[in-house]
């Protein structure tokens, strides 16, 4: 499990000749950043006299940054797993017309659930980017910039999911999953694009 290993050996394993983990656990990285560092800020706004009014937000906000961490983490294995399972595919035998075509059929699945899962990763980053423009607007502004690093990293993970979306989709020919794909994945950067002009409009007030 690559969320197991060192921060070293996890770099080490991206920085090799080998094509996964690559990008995609790569984006999904970055959103677990982003969410650790939301969940950070919550909890440096917890406690605080100056911020007694928004205690019962900032915990739910910190309970709601807990579990999106945990379900970020996943991806950074399970998007190598379904890049491993593509490769798998195409590794198929295809001598014979039946093999061809079992082995198109594979490839064509395996594509699909590698398509789906950076757009998995891509719904989380916009859930958490909702939070992240709730700790700027109400947290703990000793800490704004924190939130503006976790808005960013949350950024990154998203736009990088969303790169490897768009790739995937280029391979596929179900053109009903496509649209329905191409769809979501617009709905998803609209969001991304509006939460992050919001947050940093806050962000940069202090530091300007």
């Amino acid at each position: 499990m690559l969320t197991s290993l060192s921060v070293t050996d996890f770099l080490n394993e991206i920085a090799s000749n080998s094509p996964a983990p690559g990008g995609g656990s790569a984006a999904a990285l970055a959103a677990s950043l982003g969410t650790a560092l939301t969940s950070m800020v919550c909890r440096l706004t917890l406690g605080k006299k100056k911020y007694a009014d928004v205690q019962s937000e900032m915990e739910e906000a910190l309970k709601q940054s807990e579990e999106l961490r945990a379900k970020v983490n996943a991806i950074i294995d399970e998007d190598t797993l379904a890049f491993n399972k593509v490769m798998a595919a195409y590794g198929l035998q295809k001598e014979t017309e039946e093999q061809k075509t079992k082995r198109e059929a594979e490839i064509q699945e395996a594509m699909k659930t590698a398509t789906l899962v950076p757009l998995k990763l891509m719904g989380l980053c916009i859930k958490a980017m909702e939070l992240v423009k709730l700790i700027v607007e109400r947290g703990n502004q000793n800490s704004i910039s924190d939130a503006g690093v976790a808005a960013l990293m949350l950024h990154a993970g998203c736009e990088g999911a969303a790169l490897n979306v768009k790739f995937n989709l280029a391979s596929l020919i179900d053109a009903h999953f496509v649209d329905q794909i191409k769809t979501k994945l617009e709905q998803h950067q609209t969001s991304l694009n509006t939460l992050t002009s919001d947050i940093f409009a806050c962000v940069n007030k202090p530091l300007a």
